[in-house]
C-alpha cells in the first residue's frame, strides 16, 4: 500500500454516519440513559471537552454492549421463527 492511502475502501469522510438517520434520537436517548446509569453527567450545552476520556469511553462501551445485546436478542427471536 502506498504512503498516504487509506486502508478503508469507504470514501465517506465520516465513518460514524448512521445507516438509518431516524435512529439519531433513539441513540441520543440511549446515551443519556447509559450515562445516568453510570452516574456520569453529560453537559447540557453539548460540549464534551471537559469530560474525561474514561467517562466518554465508558458511555460508548456501554452503548455498544447494549446494542449488541439487543441485536443478539433479535437474532435469537428471528432464528426461532425459522425453526418452526
Amino acid at each position: 500500500m502506498a504512503t498516504g492511502q487509506s486502508r478503508s475502501s469507504n470514501n465517506n469522510s465520516n465513518s460514524n454516519s448512521l445507516l438509518v438517520p431516524q435512529a439519531s434520537s433513539a441513540l441520543d436517548q440511549l446515551k443519556y440513559e447509559v450515562a445516568q446509569e453510570l452516574g456520569i453527567q453529560i453537559p447540557q450545552d453539548g460540549y464534551y471537552g471537559y469530560m474525561t476520556s474514561y467517562d466518554t469511553g465508558s458511555i460508548g462501551g456501554s452503548i455498544t454492549r447494549r446494542l449488541v445485546q439487543i441485536a443478539e436478542q433479535q437474532l435469537a427471536g428471528t432464528s426461532n421463527n425459522f425453526s418452526r
